[in-house]
C-alpha cells in the first residue's frame, strides 16, 4: 500500500484477541490498515479490574500510560512488579507472563500499546496467582 491512512476513532471496534479484563481496540494493524510489522492499539482496563495472566509471544511490546495507573505483575508466578502513571512508559519483552492492575477505584488505565507484529498477539496463562488480592 503506497496511501496513508486515517483510521478514525469511531471504527475502532474490539475485533483482536483480548484478555479478561481489559479490552484492546486495534488501530495500525494488518487487518485495519494493511500494515507488515506493527501492531498500534488504544487499550481500556476498567477501574478496580486485572487483566488475566498472559504474554505476547515472540512480540517486544511498548506501553504508553495515557490515563490512570497500573500496576504490572511479571514473571513465571508473577512475584515481581512495577508501577506506572499517565506519561510513562512500559517495556514488555517477549514471552514475559504479566498481568495488568488498576490502581486505585475510580478510573480506568487508558493506554497506547504498540507490538512488533501485524497482529495483536495474546496467549492467555492459567496462573492461580493471577488472582491473588494484593490490596
Amino acid at each position: 500500500m503506497s496511501e496513508i491512512r486515517v483510521v478514525r476513532h469511531k471504527e475502532l471496534q474490539t475485533h483482536t484477541a483480548q484478555t479478561p479484563g481489559m479490552t484492546r481496540y486495534p488501530g495500525i494493524a494488518g487487518n485495519t490498515v494493511g500494515s507488515k510489522n506493527i501492531w498500534v492499539g488504544y487499550v481500556v482496563t476498567e477501574p478496580d479490574m486485572r487483566s488475566g495472566a498472559h504474554h505476547h509471544g515472540d512480540c517486544e511490546s511498548a506501553i504508553y500510560l495515557i490515563r490512570g495507573h497500573i500496576r504490572v505483575r511479571f514473571g513465571e508466578r508473577l512475584e515481581k512488579s512495577v508501577e506506572a502513571g499517565p506519561g510513562d512508559f512500559i517495556y514488555v519483552p517477549p514471552r514475559v507472563i504479566h498481568q495488568e492492575i488498576t490502581v486505585g477505584e475510580r478510573e480506568p488505565a487508558e493506554a497506547i500499546v504498540v507490538r512488533d507484529s501485524q497482529e495483536n498477539v495474546v496467549v492467555d496463562a492459567d496462573l492461580p496467582e493471577a488472582v491473588v488480592q494484593e490490596r
